[in-house]
């Protein structure tokens, strides 16, 4: 059974003011961390970016990761899944299920994908949660690529998909630190 990782980076960081993807956290930009994370559990690791793209693949330590482009992320995140999505559906080898993580989650560990990936498999769908509380990353199994692809739209990803289906929900509490940064440490949220 193999599973990838697809790290969602494309977005600008409105309301943190850059690009996530090309944010420092504690020695690494948070997408060379969510690669990393990533390559511990996956392979293959696939990543999409959007905003400032160049600056990132020119920046950013991504060896052992596929890079995407999205074209159209300021659509929203939907964009950047339907890339990831596209990828795997011509990926060399079978892929039969992927994990789904996002970039401002620097508290995401392998072992909180290891929890999730173990309900891998071609019709699965899955879901970490956090005390009780539904979160990243998320487990698509290859049999609902094209649903998903289809049923997403702007910042939702695969929310609205996921909500009509049986979904695992798999216990990830202690884990992994499910917060994502919105803003900068000490700073305050802009208005959308």
């Amino acid at each position: 059974m193999t599973t990838a990782a697809l790290v969602l980076a494309a977005g600008g960081g409105r309301r943190y003011g850059m690009p996530k993807a090309l944010v420092e956290y504690e020695g690494s930009l948070l997408v060379e961390r969510a690669v990393r994370t990533a390559r511990v559990v996956c392979d293959p690791v696939l990543v999409v970016l959007g905003a400032r793209a160049v600056d990132v693949w020119r920046t950013a330590d991504l060896a052992g990761a596929t890079v995407l482009a999205n074209r159209d992320w300021e659509t929203g995140m939907a964009s950047s899944l339907r890339t990831g999505l596209d990828g795997l559906r011509g990926w060399p080898g079978r892929v039969d299920a992927v994990l789904v993580t996002l970039v401002d989650m620097p508290g995401m560990t392998p072992a909180a994908l290891e929890r999730v990936a173990e309900h891998a498999a071609p019709g699965a769908l899955a879901v970490a949660t956090y005390d009780g509380v539904r979160g990243h990353p998320v487990l698509l199994g290859r049999d609902h690529w094209a649903g998903v692809a289809e049923t997403a739209t702007g910042d939702e990803g695969a929310r609205r998909y996921l909500a009509g289906r049986e979904v695992v929900e798999v216990d990830c509490t202690g884990l992994a630190d499910p917060v994502d940064l919105d803003v900068p440490p000490g700073g305050v949220a802009s208005e959308p």
